[in-house]
């Protein structure tokens, strides 16, 4: 995990690069950021130059530094970890855009907004790379927002205690000093279409809208209360600690067992935050084993930390009221009015693992107690702008269809689309990868469009 330097340590830090000829930390970042340059413009003292150079590939390198996993990328790539002492890029990064903002660098002039007019859809890492390389090129640029604050997963979907909200603010403001225009409270579809987009004026439309709908289990008990999704229970967390939501709308009280289902990223985030609302017991059940979680481990070794327990190789199977836990128990007594609503446990199937790696339930069950349980299965993107557009194909599980030439583009001309709704959910970063691809790809089709129009003069 990336830790807050001082100027001195910083350079200290960047001194301890080795200036490789052949610097394999680059090859490990998504993004490709010249990282060994902007390490020797930290070591030299130079912090402006060092942030210029990050600038160059990445919009948003406050947030990068803070919550990419380095230790799988630029991190593990360099040729110090193999003694277990690698420089701490992360840290090296997130000093460098601090900073910047403490110091109000601007290395990059805003737009003329003279190339060509981009309506970016959402306000997620894709869409927010997308719009500031399109800025960076010239480009008009305007992100349409759903929600009455920009931010996306960043915002709603990251918790406080890993990524500062006031740092994904200060970043979108970055973006806004771009020429980036932001209109909040505009969601496509409902409100208006694709088709009037383009009616409008726009040379080309980029669809950044994330995988919004949050993947539940169909199994029995399900319309108990009690039941939350991670994104879900993250979003409202967000909005109970800046005060626009009453605490107890997040529907987790103190002192609650809480189980959460799924051992990915997200898992994590919604299990410590549980923890930081007061839980009693939070509890992750997995139905694969501890080698096999999805988390990074950093993440996964915070949680342990924190007191967080693990029941690998468990199935849910059944979401459980107090008239059935007493059954359960055999004991006889009348149930309360709220019996049939009230979740009191859940069911799981117990899993064996066998030696050609498949994973067959064992046909033992085991009931787990909890007030709260906590779904982080996997998400999936809503149907809201392609069921109002026509010629945008999805695939079968409902993400967008797009092209190699120009990278990007999906099956409707002038429309492109990246980041989870065409890859499912990742990283930051990667989605960072894929958009800053997605741009260039944008950039290229509305030249060739105007020079089109021009040769048709």
């Amino acid at each position: 995990m990336s830790r807050v330097l001082t100027t001195t340590e910083a350079i200290n830090e960047a001194r301890r690069c080795l200036n490789c000829a052949k610097p394999t930390c680059r090859n490990g970042c998504p993004i490709e950021n010249d990282i060994p340059q902007f390490i020797r413009a930290l070591s030299e003292g130079n912090v402006g130059n060092a942030y210029e150079i990050i600038s160059e590939h990445s919009n948003l390198p406050a947030i990068c530094g803070r919550v990419c996993p380095h230790e799988r990328q630029c991190e593990s790539h360099c040729v110090l970890t193999k003694n277990k002492h690698g420089i701490e890029i992360g840290s090296l990064e997130m000093f460098v855009a601090d900073f910047a903002h403490e110091n109000s660098l601007k290395p990059i002039p805003p737009s003329t907004g003279k190339r060509g007019k981009v309506a970016v859809i959402g306000s997620g890492p894709a869409g927010l790379t997308v719009a500031g390389d399109l800025a960076k090129m010239n480009f008009a640029v305007t992100i349409f927002e759903g929600q009455s604050e920009p931010g996306g997963v960043l915002l709603f979907g990251i918790p406080e205690f890993r990524l500062s909200k006031d740092v994904v603010r200060r970043e979108i403001t970055e973006l806004t000093d771009l020429g980036v225009e932001i209109k909040t409270n505009m969601l496509i579809g409902p409100d208006f279409t694709v088709d009037q987009l383009f009616d409008q004026g726009y040379d080309a439309i980029f669809m950044g809208t994330g995988t919004s709908l949050p993947r539940t289990l169909d199994i029995p008990g399900k319309e108990l209360t009690g039941i939350l999704t991670a994104t879900y229970f993250l979003r409202m967390v967000v909005l109970a600690d800046s005060g626009k939501l009453d605490n107890s709308e997040t529907l987790l009280h103190t002192g609650d067992n809480v189980i959460v289902v799924g051992a990915g990223n997200v898992a994590m985030d919604a299990a410590r935050t549980a923890v930081r609302r007061g839980a009693k017991n939070v509890t992750v059940v997995y139905h694969k084993t501890e080698a096999e979680i999805s988390c990074f481990p950093s993440e996964y070794e915070e949680a342990i930390k924190e007191g967080i327990n693990f029941n690998f190789l468990k199935k849910p199977l059944a979401y459980l009221n107090k008239k059935q836990i007493r059954a359960l128990k055999n004991i006889r007594q009348q149930p309360s009015e709220q019996d049939d609503t009230v979740l009191a446990g859940l069911l799981v199937q117990n899993i064996t693992k066998t030696a050609d790696g498949e994973f067959v339930a064992d046909g033992g069950q085991e009931y787990l107690p909890c007030d709260c349980v906590i779904l982080a299965i996997g998400q999936r993107p809503a149907a809201r702008i392609v069921s109002t557009t026509k010629g945008i194909e999805v695939d079968d599980k409902g993400f967008v269809i797009t092209k190699e030439r120009p990278y990007g583009m999906t099956t409707r001309a002038g429309v492109f689309s990246s980041g989870d709704v065409v890859h499912g959910p990742a990283t930051v970063v990667l989605a960072m990868k894929e958009s800053k691809k997605v741009a260039a790809g944008i950039a290229q089709y509305i030249d060739a469009k105007k020079l089109l129009e021009d040769c048709e003069q």
